[in-house]
């Protein structure tokens, strides 16, 4: 079963985060004021006005809690300045993640967020594999938190 689009706009926005919620509210107040161009290429008009800021106006997206040390621009993860070597699966899992603190994500939507796929064409146990993995990873001494914790028969969330 596909979902509709409205289904994916709500999965989509839950995963903005408060600066992207408001850039996409005036973006949708520009059009709806008849602000925005109907001959402008809406690719050129997003790069240029809401969207994609130029990099040096923005900061990087990072996030450090304790040992642990997140930069999502530059794809990297470092627990105690050691950089962790992540597959691109077990990253886009950690990033989705982290950025959502404390918001558990159900199997399906991981499928859905990270592999793009209906989750009746793959198993739990495909997540479960590349979760494990990721937490060997980033748990390199014995007294560092499980940073990403199980919700029994639910799915993952990133918590201290």
């Amino acid at each position: 079963m596909k979902d509709s689009g409205k289904q994916i706009g709500e999965k989509l926005f839950a995963l903005l985060s408060a600066s992207q919620k408001k850039e996409l509210a005036q973006f949708i107040r520009d059009y709806e004021a008849g602000n925005i161009p109907a001959d402008v290429p809406c690719t050129t008009l997003l790069q240029r006005q809401y969207f994609i800021p130029s990099q040096a106006d923005q900061p990087l997206t990072e996030i450090r809690e304790g040992d642990l040390y997140f930069c999502l621009e530059q794809r990297l993860v470092t627990v105690r300045s050691q950089v962790i070597p992540l597959t691109v699966k077990e990253f886009e899992i950690f990033s989705l993640l982290i950025q959502n603190p404390k918001r558990v994500f159900t199997y399906e939507i991981l499928l859905d967020l990270v592999w793009h796929e209906n989750y009746t064409y793959y198993s739990r146990k495909a997540i479960n594999n590349h979760v494990s993995n990721l937490r060997k990873k980033i748990r390199i001494a014995p007294d560092l938190p499980d940073y990403v914790k199980s919700v029994y028969g639910v799915g993952y969330k990133f918590d201290i």
